[in-house]
């Protein structure tokens, strides 16, 4: 029983505790409801306005700290969100820009195309080119000829020996032909020779290729006129290469002491390697092969080439002759004279 005596005033206090607490919660929110009414009633001039503004100056500190604590937490949420935004904003640049060099690099590679093509239509119409356009698709893979293969054929109406020539200059000409390709055999080969004239002396010769790349204009004589930097373009003798296709230019001439011939390295001016795109030419018209006054002024060189070589010829007789028949009296007089002092003893 006295255990029970003691809960019952512990149990009323703490009902009177709870009840003083819900008096108080319902004053605190029946004094809210009267201020808010007056002042909005009394407006800023109200006899609240003192009491709100005593109420903000007391409070301003407060809010002050947590503005200064909340501020470098609202900064670094700002920090992470632009951040973020800049990455993605990087992220779609350099995506545009590498479309951007992707496109300029395929715009550049049209315009060199272009430029290459234009100088082949430059070409053909200069010239008035019976031709196919054709690619190089490979070079030669061995070390003892110099040539390419194109990817047209016979059936593109391309047979052996037509010529073919870049927007440059003469490439070559065709030594095999299959249906779909065909292999042209260069200017700088050994066993390459065409028909060729200086533009400037009008000095008719051949040009050759060589073992080792070189170039050269062979059969001209030292009694014509080549300098360094004349212009080489094929004769139109033969019928094969239509006349006037710049070949090269003269780099080097030389006079061999003893020889009639000069020694002349031409450069020529297409070069395989900066070339994709060429023409062969399939047939030539009357103005493109040699006229009548071309073939008699290379019979002329031809036949003061021969006159020439049979006076020297005969010359290299005249003095052998010469000294045979010098030795010959020398003998005779040493005879006589022998034959005289004998006599003479005796």
């Amino acid at each position: 029983m006295p255990l029970g005596g003691s809960r019952a005033p512990s149990s009323g206090l703490g009902n009177n505790s709870q009840g003083t607490g819900g008096r108080e919660l319902v004053v605190c929110l029946i004094i809210s409801v009267v201020l808010i009414t007056v002042g909005v009633r009394t407006g800023e001039d109200g006899p609240l306005a003192a009491v709100r503004g005593g109420f903000q100056t007391i409070t301003t500190p407060v809010r002050l700290v947590g503005s200064a604590i909340s501020m470098p937490f609202q900064g670094l949420g700002n920090i992470f969100s632009n951040l973020t935004a800049d990455q993605a904003t990087l992220s779609e640049l350099e995506a545009e820009n590498d479309q951007l060099r992707s496109r300029n690099a395929e715009l550049e590679e049209a315009e060199q195309t272009a430029t290459r093509l234009q100088g082949l239509l430059d070409l053909q119409s200069t010239y008035n080119l019976q031709s196919t356009a054709a690619h190089i698709i490979s070079g030669s893979s061995d070390s003892w000829s110099s040539t390419v293969t194109i990817d047209k054929g016979t059936s593109s109406g391309l047979s052996v020996g037509m010529p073919v020539t870049s927007s440059s200059g003469v490439i070559g000409q065709i030594v095999e032909c299959s249906a779909t390709s065909s292999t042209v055999l260069l200017v700088t080969d050994e066993s390459s020779s065409i028909s060729a004239i200086v533009q400037s002396s009008r000095a008719q010769g051949m040009l050759n290729g060589s073992a080792a790349g070189e170039v050269s204009l062979d059969m001209i004589r030292t009694d014509q006129t080549v300098e360094v930097g004349d212009i080489v373009v094929t004769s139109g003798l033969g019928g094969v290469f239509p006349k006037g296709l710049p070949l090269g230019k003269v780099t080097s001439v030389e006079k061999n002491p003893g020889s009639m011939y000069y020694t002349i390295v031409v450069e020529p001016y297409a070069h395989t390697e900066n070339a994709e795109e060429v023409l062969v030419i399939t047939s030539l018209t009357d103005s493109q092969v040699a006229t009548s006054e071309d073939v008699a002024a290379a019979d002329a060189q031809e036949t003061s080439e021969s006159t020439t070589d049979s006076t020297s010829t005969d010359s290299t007789s005249t003095d052998s002759s010469s000294t045979d028949s010098s030795s010959t009296t020398g003998t005779s007089t040493t005879s006589s004279t022998t034959t005289s002092i004998t006599s003479t003893g005796d």
